[in-house]
């Protein structure tokens, strides 16, 4: 019952401001007033009116207010119940905190809430980007093997391929890549002379960093594939740029002048070589030339002598005709006959006289 009525003489509501027991509450210490405290049962009374008035029927059963409320909430439970995957996501359900091994491809699926919820991965290719600021305490500042420090920059492009061992086995996978890599990078760096990393060999350093942090998050079981590692730039740092800049200029004008001294060396001895082999074909082809002659000047001889066995006379007196036809052929000659007077007869020098009109008439023309 009311605490109104349980009291001594006053009526509940009217100009009574006693208490249950008939008399009025203390005054709390510094107040002004002498408010009274708020009825509990008033307020009771007052939620329960409310809450009649907003339930259809005036608070009475009705099956109208049960299939609307029926309604409610199963949208209530299809709304926790179906969820989406979008095309770049998978999805992994938990059936009380326990990942399930099936994986939800983008689509809508249904689950079984509140015992199953699900947990969403980002399968798009992500970028890290390691180095290039060049301060210290950047993680792209290494020691190489020859105790140069080298400004490495380089990106990691790695994907999500186990949505499962991603979201449940590690904490922060962004995280564990940039260390794993920045890790892989500085022990290759490590193991080689800083102009590997410049120049000679960047591109096997890289293939091994990849290999390296590609193992290091298979043992960890993160669900993560690394599909390119690039090397975007490797400079030394800002303090020292300047002679790096002068000992690489030297470097290069060392090897310009080797180059140029492996040209002119292959130049001369080409040139040498050449000669050489020219030498070697004339010397033969006048070795085969001499033999050649020599075997025929014995074949003939043996042929005259063939012939000279068999009619010594007649060939004694043809060689001496050949040989005279010889001596004779371009040798000026005067002929006197036998019988034609005392002494020589003079004669006019006509191969003398022409030869030196030639001359004179061609020089005329």
């Amino acid at each position: 019952m009311p605490w109104s009525n349980q009291s001594g003489g006053g009526q509940n509501g009217g100009g009574d401001k006693g208490g249950p027991w008939g008399q009025g509450p203390t005054p709390p210490r510094g107040s002004g007033g002498g408010g009274t405290p708020p009825d509990l049962e008033d307020i009771i009374r007052k939620g329960q009116d409310q809450l009649r008035k907003a339930i259809p029927g005036g608070g009475r059963f009705s099956p109208m207010a049960g299939v609307l409320a029926l309604l409610a909430l199963a949208v209530l439970y299809a709304f926790q119940a179906i969820y989406t995957i979008q095309p770049d996501e998978l999805g992994v359900e938990l059936r009380f905190g326990k990942p399930k091994t099936e994986v939800s491809t983008p689509g809508i699926h249904f689950h079984l809430w509140p015992v199953e919820t699900y947990e969403v991965a980002n399968i798009r290719e992500n970028q890290i980007n390691i180095g290039s600021s060049g301060r210290a305490g950047d993680p792209g500042l290494m020691l190489s093997g020859d105790q140069n420090i080298v400004d490495v920059a380089f990106t990691v492009l790695f994907q999500v391929i186990s949505p499962k061992d991603y979201l449940f086995n590690v904490s922060d996978p962004e995280g564990m890549v940039r260390q794993v890599a920045e890790s892989a990078m500085r022990e290759i760096v490590g193991r080689r002379p800083a102009q590997d990393i410049f120049r000679d060999n960047r591109a096997d350093i890289a293939d091994q960093v990849r290999n390296i942090i590609q193992t290091t998050l298979d043992q960890y079981g993160a669900g993560i594939q690394i599909n390119t590692l690039n090397i975007e730039d490797v400079a030394p740092p800002r303090e020292v740029a300047d002679s790096f800049d002068e000992v690489q200029r030297a470097e290069q004008d060392e090897d310009r002048f080797v180059e140029e001294a492996n040209k002119y060396s292959n130049r001369i001895l080409g040139a040498a070589r050449g000669e050489g082999a020219q030498i070697l074909e004339d010397a033969a082809a006048y070795k085969n030339r001499v033999v050649e002659e020599a075997k025929g000047e014995a074949q003939r001889f043996i042929s005259v002598y063939n012939e000279y066995a068999k009619a010594p006379e007649v060939t004694r007196k043809r060689l001496f005709l050949e040989t005279m036809e010889n001596v004779l052929r371009d040798s000026n000659k005067v002929i006197v006959e036998q019988g034609s007077g005392q002494g020589v007869v003079p004669y006019l020098p006509l191969p003398e006289i022409n030869k030196r009109r030639d001359p004179a008439a061609g020089e005329q023309q």
